[in-house]
C-alpha cells in the first residue's frame, strides 16, 4: 500500500538493500543451514514417540500441531522466509495434514484423533480481527488519495511555530497521533519526506537533524500502542481477550484508548525531553514548508466525514452496540460505493501482514479446536507458575524477540500459548492485574523493541535516509523502550487491580 504515500522512495530503498542482501553467497549458504535445521527439528517432533512430550493423551493430530507449531516458529525467528509466507505454510500444512479435508490416507479421524474443520482454518482469514485491519488499511488509502494527510499535516503543525523544539514536538506528537489509525511504516514515510525541506535548513554538523530523524520512528512505534488498529500486536491481543470461546473479555475500542492513549501522550513527551536532551539543535529556529494539500472534490469530504464518523463510531462502541469489527466495514462500504476506492487502491492493502496474521490465528485455533490446549493445561501444572514470573518472562521474550523480528510474527506466537498459560493459572493471575496485564503487556513489549534498524519498518526507513547512525538509534530505543515498557505494565497493573480491564 506504500507506494501512494509520501515516502514511498524511503520504501523502496530499504527493500534494494534487503535484495542485494539476499543474495549474497554468505547469506544463500546461512539460509541454507536454517532450512536445513527447521526441517529436521519438524520432522523428528512430526514423528516422536508421543510420550516425550509429557502430555496425557496426546492424538497424532495434536502432535502434528506442535511439530507445526515449531515449524512457524523457527521459520519467524530466522526469517527464512518473509513472515507471511510463514503463515500461508501453516495454514496449508493444517489444512493438509489436521483437517477433515487433508490428505486421506494421513488423515482418518479413527486413528489420528479429532480432526480441524477445514472451513474454520480458511476463516482465520475472514476473522473480524482482519476485517479491523482492512478498515484502517482503507482509511489510510483514502487519506492519502485525497491529499487528507498533508493538509492535517500542514493543519495540525502549524501551531508549533518556528522554534526548534516546538517543532520537534510537533513532529512527534503528529507522527504519533496519525500513526494510531495509519500504518506506521506509512506514517514514518509520509513524515520523513516533510522533514526534507527543514534539513535545508539545520547545519550538517548539528545534532538536530538526528533528533527530528530519529522523533519520527520513534514516535511511530509509540503512537501505534495508542488505538487497536494502531499496530498488529495491538489486534492480536485484542482478538484472544475478546474472543467468545476463550476468555470473552469484551474490551472495546473505546476502552482501548481511554487507558492506552494517555500512556502513550506521556511517552510521547518522554521521547522529546530525551532527543532534545541526547540530539541538541545548535540552530534556533525552523520554517516548516510542507508541500501539497487537500483536493477540492466531493470524494474529499466524504472521506472526511466517514474518517471521523468511523473514529466517533469506534470511541463510542458501548454505546452504540456496535463493534469496533463492524464499525471497520462502514468506510469501505462508502468509499466503495461513491467510487473513492476503486479495484486497483485494494492492491494497495498490505495483504502481506493480513496473511501474517490470519497464520497465528490459525495456530491459536489449531491448538483450542485440536483439544492440544485443554491437554496441556491438564498435563503440566501451570497453576503453579509464579504469576510475577510469566509476566516478566512474556515481556522480556516478546521485547528480546522483536528486536530481531516482525512484532506481528512474535504476537502471533506468543499470544495463543500466553493464552492457555493465562487460562490454566486462573485467579492467580489477579495479583499481578489479571490476564489483560499478561496480554497486552507482551503489545506493549512488542512496539517498545526499537533498537535496531532492522527492529520495526520505521526504524529502518529513518536508518535509509543515512541521517543517523547505528549506535544513535539504539541509544535512543533503549532509553525509551525501557521506560515504555516499565510504564505500561505498571498501568496495567493498576488498571488490573481497579477491574478496569
Amino acid at each position: 500500500m506504500f507506494n501512494s504515500f509520501r515516502g514511498f522512495h524511503l520504501v523502496e530503498r530499504y527493500h534494494k538493500m534487503r535484495a542485494e542482501q539476499k543474495f549474497h553467497p554468505t547469506r544463500v549458504f546461512k539460509k541454507t543451514t536454517e532450512i536445513f535445521i527447521v526441517l529436521l527439528v519438524t520432522l523428528l517432533l512430526w514423528n516422536a514417540p508421543a510420550s516425550i512430550f509429557g502430555i496425557d493423551g496426546l492424538t497424532v493430530v495434536q502432535q502434528r500441531i506442535i511439530a507445526i507449531f515449531a515449524f512457524a516458529t523457527l521459520m519467524w525467528v530466522m526469517e527464512v522466509v518473509p513472515s507471511w509466507a510463514t503463515s500461508v505454510a501453516i495454514i496449508g500444512l493444517m489444512l493438509l495434514f489436521t483437517s477433515n479435508s487433508g490428505i486421506k490416507w494421513m488423515c482418518d479421524e479413527e486413528q489420528v484423533g479429532t480432526l480441524l474443520s477445514y472451513k474454520n482454518i480458511m476463516a482465520t482469514f475472514a476473522d473480524p480481527v482482519i476485517m479491523l485491519f482492512i478498515g484502517g488499511f482503507i482509511l489510510a488509502i483514502a487519506a492519502t488519495k485525497t491529499g487528507l494527510d498533508a493538509q492535517l499535516a500542514k493543519v495540525l503543525l502549524k501551531p508549533f511555530g518556528q522554534k526548534s523544539d516546538n517543532v520537534l514536538l510537533g513532529f512527534i506528537l503528529i507522527t504519533g497521533l496519525f500513526s494510531m489509525f495509519v500504518s506506521n511504516t506509512a506514517t514514518a514515510a509520509m513524515m520523513l519526506t516533510f522533514l526534507t525541506p527543514v534539513f535545508r535548513q539545520l547545519p550538517p554538523e548539528g545534532k538536530g537533524r538526528i533528533a527530528l530523524t530519529l522523533s519520527i520512528p520513534v514516535a511511530a512505534n509509540l503512537g501505534g500502542m495508542g488505538t487497536p488498529i494502531g499496530t498488529p500486536p495491538n489486534t492480536i491481543a485484542l482478538k484472544y481477550l475478546n474472543d467468545p470461546e476463550g476468555l470473552n473479555l469484551g474490551l472495546g475500542f473505546g476502552q482501548w484508548m481511554a487507558f492506552m492513549l494517555p500512556l502513550v501522550l506521556v511517552l510521547l513527551f518522554i521521547s522529546w525531553l530525551l532527543l532534545r536532551r541526547l540530539f541538541p539543535f545548535t540552530q534556533k529556529t525552523v520554517k516548516l514548508e510542507i508541500e501539497g494539500g487537500m483536493q477540492n472534490t466531493p470524494r474529499t469530504y466524504i472521506v472526511i466525514v466517514t474518517f471521523f464518523v468511523t473514529v466517533a463510531l469506534w470511541l463510542l462502541d458501548t454505546v452504540t452496540g456496535i463493534n469496533s469489527y463492524t464499525v471497520a466495514m462502514i468506510p469501505f462500504v462508502v468509499f466503495a460505493l461513491t467510487g473513492v476506492i476503486t479495484k486497483r487502491d485494494l492492491e494497495q492493502i498490505n495483504w502481506s501482514v493480513i496473511w501474517m496474521v490470519a497464520g497465528g490465528f490459525a495456530l491459536g485455533y489449531g491448538l483450542n479446536a485440536s483439544g492440544l490446549a485443554e491437554n496441556a493445561i491438564k498435563s503440566i501444572p501451570f497453576g503453579e507458575f509464579s504469576p510475577l514470573l510469566i509476566l516478566l518472562l512474556s515481556g522480556l521474550i516478546c521485547y528480546g524477540l522483536s528486536n530481531f523480528i516482525s512484532n506481528s510474527a512474535t504476537a502471533a506466537l506468543l499470544m495463543p500459548i500466553l493464552t492457555v498459560v493465562c487460562t490454566a493459572m486462573g485467579d492467580k493471575l489477579g495479583a499481578i492485574g489479571g490476564t489483560p496485564t499478561v496480554l497486552i503487556g507482551v503489545a506493549i513489549a512488542a512496539s517498545s523493541a526499537m533498537v535496531l534498524p532492522i527492529s520495526t519498518p520505521p526504524n529502518a526507513l529513518a536508518y535509509s535516509t543515512n541521517l543517523v547512525d547505528q549506535k544513535d538509534m539504539a541509544k535512543i530505543g533503549i532509553i525509551v523502550g525501557a521506560i515504555s515498557i516499565v510504564l505500561g505494565y505498571a498501568l496495567l497493573y493498576v488498571l488490573g487491580q481497579a477491574h478496569f480491564i
